[in-house]
């Protein structure tokens, strides 16, 4: 047995210790970053209102998957050996699921749906049978867990199996009831809801997690551009068109690392009640975020291809929409530690939807370096505006 009194699995978490990321960790968001750039580069192929549907499902799907798996091993301990094969198991289906999200409409929907289920199910058995008896309320919360996601894993097959809006809406139906399992606390009938206490987490690790995934989209951006603009004939204008999006990938990273990044993290291991803020911070609100990245990373293609002319509206979309997604996430995300509105996201905010009505009458390079400036301002002026320092802040 283990002195560990959570279970001979679980992480043993230390008062005011901060669990440090594992390398098998490390290990298991490579797939992620695959999975990232197959959301980006299908959206760049199907940028429209039904494209932007479809890949917004996808992108919720990997999401959800990759931050349940992070609260997962949250609670278990990756260094044992049967959580390792756990997150190497998890490893192929990521790899199933990343590989099926070009086709996952069309020939590889089943593909799809049969590796998120086996992911989302499999885990949650594995932490439910990792649970020693003397842990009832937590052998109970996985129980609740495994109810919710076998419940949406039927949507999800169903599905796979059928075929266009069919598939759509039931996949669509399936996101709806995961993603509102943790809002109700996985309530069941005859044995209810978890309590809060259920969720115990270790605070610093799942806001580590959490900045590793911001890395992992930025990376992705970042690979974007650089392959983008190696392939292109170096003019002036696709020079600036590559400063501008470098730039904008800088100021994002800035925006969100800076201080908001460890501020969370400290606020998240002060917190009386860890999971009920790390459900709120880190399960929903880092999703417009990591969004944000990943519709930048598009822009940053269209404009490095296509610097010149007037910018379509997909251009348009994606070089404000990037943003916009971003700035709305962060100001939520670090609403919910320092309880006020950060004014330089809302300027931000703001100068993009001015910038929005008239963007159709500029050439896409003028329009990124105009957004990358917005983004900039915003990094610096929230700068100076806390330059007293996160603790004097949150006193």
């Amino acid at each position: 047995m283990t002195d560990n009194p959570h279970g001979a699995m679980f992480r043993a978490i230390v008062p005011h210790q901060h669990s440090r990321v594992t390398y098998v960790e490390l290990f298991f968001d490579l797939v992620f970053v695959f999975a990232v750039t197959q959301i980006s580069h299908t959206l760049l192929a199907h940028f429209t209102l039904l494209g932007a549907l479809q890949v917004t499902v996808l992108f919720l799907a990997v999401w959800w998957v990759w931050v349940f798996t992070t609260w997962i091993t949250n609670w278990l301990n990756p260094e044992k050996t049967p959580v390792r094969l756990l997150l190497f198991a998890m490893m192929l289906g990521g790899l199933v699921l990343s590989t099926s999200i070009p086709a996952a409409f069309e020939a590889r929907g089943l593909w799809f749906a049969i590796a998120y289920a086996a992911m989302q199910v499999g885990k949650t058995i594995f932490l439910w049978l990792s649970t020693p008896p003397s842990r009832p309320r937590t052998r109970m919360n996985a129980i609740r867990i495994a109810a919710w996601l076998s419940t949406s894993a039927i949507f999800w097959i169903a599905g796979g199996v059928m075929e266009g809006q069919s598939r759509l809406t039931l996949w669509a139906i399936a996101l709806v009831i995961e993603y509102i399992s943790p809002a109700v606390r996985f309530w069941i009938p005859r044995y209810g809801a978890s309590s809060v206490a259920d969720w115990m987490i270790e605070g610093g690790h799942m806001a580590e997690r959490c900045a590793l995934f911001i890395i992992i989209a930025l990376g992705e951006s970042i690979v974007v551009i650089g392959a983008t603009f190696a392939e292109l004939t170096w003019t002036t204008e696709n020079v600036l068109a590559f400063v501008s999006a470098f730039g904008g990938s800088l100021a994002m990273w800035w925006i969100y690392f800076h201080i908001g990044a460890e501020a969370g993290s400290e606020q998240l291991s002060k917190s009386s009640e860890p999971g009920r803020l790390a459900r709120l911070a880190y399960t929903y609100l880092h999703m417009p975020i990591v969004a944000g990245i990943i519709v930048t990373a598009v822009a940053d293609e269209l404009v490095l291809k296509h610097p010149g002319g007037h910018s379509d509206l997909k251009t348009v979309l994606s070089a404000i929409g990037g943003p916009l997604l971003f700035l709305f996430g962060t100001i939520l995300f670090k609403y919910s530690f320092r309880r006020f509105l950060q004014l330089s996201h809302g300027g931000g905010i703001i100068a993009l939807c001015v910038l929005a009505w008239f963007a159709s009458e500029l050439s896409p390079l003028v329009m990124s370096i105009l957004t990358t400036a917005i983004m900039i301002v915003v990094g610096v002026w929230e700068s100076i505006s806390l330059r007293s320092g996160p603790a004097e802040e949150y006193r």
